[in-house]
């Protein structure tokens, strides 16, 4: 097959190769290099031109190829290198000699390496392949503190009579390097607190992977703005390197403002504003304590939340954590029956006030499961059937969860979340009624073929309360369904039973209150576009219910989701499948960002 793949044209010269594949071609004009932009320079260009397209047809294999080069001239414009290539047969491996030294000869991820080389005997002779090799193990070498290893030899015997070549790689690594005492500088906290984050025990075998968990420990801490861990190879001690760490800590607060809006969730069916301000103190001492406090305002749901954190035996792993919020909001919908059009016309939501003070301890076992357990007392006022309700609670409570990621990426292309949960109140601990809150939530993320992806997650609860004391248990403990993280389609905990009534005004009415039990699929399948654009179509199912009112609820939709750096941003229109006694059947758009796990 013959190819002509020309140069960009100057003014003094242009090349013209034939004969030779589309790659080959690249590779003689990278080794041909700049096009000349003088007539000195042309000279210069066409006299090493033979040289230099030899050399790059050794360079992946061709020791036997014919050059044929002319030069058409022009008396205006430029000169034209014609060159003609009959590559023949290429050079092809026949063994390759690869022995190791040293301590390396038992470090597992040097195991792994060798078992992915990309060089094998009938490959093609690629010199780049072969200067990769080399350099991948001296790389991997040094990253797993074999500071003194060496090649005892490493050359390639081209045999260009019978084609063939054999390559020669030996590598002695010497001893392997440990990690020795680990230093910090420019921090304000005390040492324990600094100690219990390094995440591998003292003497351990040197890697650069060891002192990049060590990096990311710091920076989950959210202490410091500046992290360098670096590993000092010009002070080390018999096999020990010591470790510098190098930190500068963030400023003593942080304000964020964010401004949105919610399109079609208010009574009216209008534009909702929301402003949020949330102040944050990293470190508030050399404990380090921290403080995250959040406002957010708008016409139907102001919310104010404030956490104080304060480390226990480990900054990250164990945290106790004391947390105070006051906040309003609205479930549901309410109607009133109009017998003029012989319909319900809605008249608002569900409205509550809640307060709410908690104290929660948070600890991370070595299995990786995150423990939690929390005593929390609230007060939630609000209005249900015309009736006032202010009942108080004393939540003891404790949930186990773990995390399961196939990558650290902001869209792992894998992963299993599950997470149980239980809670109890009782009057004899100064709750209005006795109450047991079970739930669980799963959630799974799996990628086939590396473009397709399927996420599917699903929510089970349970409120175990007795039949006359449903109504004292506030709306916040109840549960709704609908909303981006439920049955897309619908508006945020608009879906639930509903209960008949006549109000003050000695009308017909209606009003849904939530559900004693709570059950919610989905499963959504998206395909990678591009690594960074995907689209995905989703189905949603089931619903908050009571005993009495069970009415499943199915939504279909899709939408299209960009990964961003700051994690997917997703695009989504989900249309409810039906029609339900207090809801329309909906369609609703929603903008969300975050990963899925």
């Amino acid at each position: 097959m013959l190819i002509t793949l020309p140069a960009i044209a100057d003014n003094y010269l242009k090349v013209s190769v034939t004969g030779a594949s589309p790659s080959l071609t690249r590779n003689i004009n990278a080794h041909l290099g700049e096009l000349p932009k003088s007539a000195n320079q042309r000279r210069a260009y066409i006299f090493n031109a033979e040289d230099n397209i030899r050399s790059a047809l050794h360079s992946v294999g061709y020791y036997h190829a014919k050059v044929n080069q002319s030069i058409e001239r022009a008396d205006k414009g430029p000169w034209t290198l014609v060159v003609d290539i009959t590559p023949g047969e290429p050079t092809t491996i026949e063994w390759v000699d690869l022995q190791l030294k040293g301590e390396i000869l038992n470090d597992v991820m040097v195991t792994n390496w060798l078992n992915q080389l990309t060089i094998k005997p009938g490959d093609v002779l690629n010199h780049g392949t072969y200067e990769n090799v080399k350099s991948q193990l001296v790389t991997l070498a040094l990253a797993r503190g074999y500071f003194d290893g060496e090649y005892t030899q490493s050359n390639i015997v081209i045999n260009r009579d019978r084609k063939r070549a054999q390559i020669s790689l030996h590598y002695n690594s010497g001893i392997r390097y440990h990690i020795g005492d680990v230093s910090f500088e420019g921090h304000t906290l005390n040492d324990n607190i600094l100690s219990e984050l390094i995440p591998f025990e003292s003497q351990t075998p040197y890697s650069t992977a060891k002192l990049g968990e060590l990096n990311r420990e710091l920076l989950d801490t959210n202490y410091f703005s500046s992290i360098k861990v670096l590993p000092q190879l010009d002070k080390i001690n018999g096999v020990d390197v010591p470790v510098k760490v190098e930190l500068l800590n963030r400023p003593s607060h942080s304000l964020e403002l964010g401004v949105g809006a919610e399109i079609g969730n208010s009574t009216n069916d209008g534009i909702e504003p929301r402003i949020k301000v949330n102040l944050r103190t990293p470190q508030i001492n050399r404990y380090g304590h921290s403080q995250e406090s959040s406002i957010e305002w708008s016409p139907d749901r102001p919310k104010f939340l404030t956490t104080y954190t304060i480390p226990l035996s480990h900054p990250l792993d164990d945290q106790l954590k004391l947390r105070v919020g006051l906040l309003r909001d609205k479930y549901g919908v309410t109607q009133v029956y109009d017998p003029d059009k012989r319909d319900y016309t809605k008249t608002g939501e569900l409205e509550s006030t809640k307060m709410a003070l908690g104290v929660i301890r948070q600890q991370r076992l070595k299995s990786n499961w995150v423990w939690t357990y929390s005593l929390e007392a609230m007060n939630e006022s609000y209005t249900q059937s015309d009736t006032n309700y202010d009942p108080r609670f004393l939540l003891l409570g404790t949930s186990i969860s773990k995390t399961k990621r196939g990558d650290n990426t902001l869209d792992p292309k894998s992963g299993f979340f599950q997470q149980y949960s239980i809670e109890y109140a009782d009057p004899q601990l100064s709750s209005s009624v006795r109450l047991t809150r079970l739930a669980a939530n799963f959630k799974v993320v799996e990628t086939f073929f590396k473009k397709h992806r399927i996420v599917s997650r699903l929510d089970m609860a349970a409120n175990i309360v007795a039949e006359e004391d449903l109504p004292f248990v506030p709306p916040s403990l109840r549960y709704f369904a609908g909303g981006d993280q439920s049955i897309r389609g619908y508006s945020y905990q608009e879906l639930g039973p509903y209960i008949e009534y006549i109000n003050d005004d000695g009308q017909l009415a209606r009003e849904v209150v939530g559900g004693r039990y709570l059950l919610v699929g989905s499963i959504e399948y998206q395909y990678y576009l591009t690594p960074t654009w995907r689209v995905g179509t989703f189905v949603d199912a089931g619903n908050a219910f009571d005993v009495d009112q069970i009415e499943p609820i199915v939504s279909v939709g899709g939408g299209i989701h960009w990964i961003s750096p700051i994690g997917p941003i997703k695009l989504d229109l989900g249309v409810g499948l039906k029609e339900t006694d207090t809801v329309d059947r909906s369609w609703r758009i929603h903008v969300t960002m975050g990963a899925e796990i």
